[in-house]
């Protein structure tokens, strides 16, 4: 029987009912966070867990797979979860700008990051900041003045206005679903034979479709890359070629 390590002594609780634990029901106990931190002390050079992050090489949860082979720690499956959340970060979309190099788990300079990428890894981050809260505040501060203070004629104004307002979006959502059904149109299901790991790819995501590197495969299921350096999983049924 393989001895447990000093981290997994800390981490895995005992079990009710069996005295001697599976190494796997250890590690499916180990935590994302806990699971960052090992990479980091692994590859300081390519992870932290503070302080300003470092782009990622495109393709690296390949490279880090291979390094990490027999390591009980972290598996693959794991290890791609973890890879998202990093790169989920707003540390880590923070650090996604244009002329920055990524790095590879060495620390070496790779691929420099083009204006597409930056833009992709800001809005990402913008997104993120509103969704968990950050332009509630701004909305209800805007709109206090006028609580209870608009004139008769004021209010008709404004309901007018929100009409128009309501009548664009709504032009503008159509528009851009034609324009998105268009797209869609052009793009071709990729045969299975070319669901290969390195491959540039357009995956599926919502009603739009973005560049990726494939970089595992699994089955039907696909691991791929954007070019934010997000990993994403997704299905064979969702990956095509222009």
């Amino acid at each position: 029987m393989e001895t447990k390590t000093e981290s997994e002594v800390k981490v895995v609780a005992e079990p009710a009912v069996e005295a001697t634990p599976s190494v796997d029901a250890e590690v499916k106990r180990i935590s994302t966070k806990e699971i960052i931190a090992y990479l980091a002390e692994k590859f300081p050079a390519c992870f932290s867990i503070e302080g300003a992050a470092k782009p990622l090489k495109i393709g690296i949860f390949q490279d880090l797979a291979e390094k990490l082979t027999g390591d009980e720690t972290v598996s693959k499956t794991r290890l791609r979860q973890a890879l998202r959340h990093y790169t989920s970060s707003w540390r880590y979309l923070k650090a996604i700008k244009m002329g920055v190099f990524r790095v590879d788990i060495d620390g070496n300079d790779a691929a420099e990051i083009d204006q597409e990428q930056a833009d992709y890894a800001s809005k990402t981050l913008k997104e993120s900041q509103e969704k968990f809260g950050n332009k509630k505040p701004k909305d209800k501060v805007a709109k206090k003045p006028y609580k209870g203070s608009a004139a008769k004629g004021t209010k008709s104004v404004s309901k007018d206005s929100t009409d128009n307002s309501r009548k664009e979006k709504f032009n503008s959502v159509k528009s851009t679903k034609r324009v998105v059904e268009k797209t869609a149109v052009k793009l071709k299901p990729v045969e299975t034979s070319n669901v290969v790991v390195g491959k540039n790819i357009k995956v599926q995501l919502g009603q739009s479709s973005m560049d990726a590197v494939i970089t595992e495969v699994s089955g039907k299921d696909v691991s791929v890359q954007l070019n934010s350096g997000m990993v994403v999983k997704t299905q064979v049924k969702n990956i095509f070629t222009e």
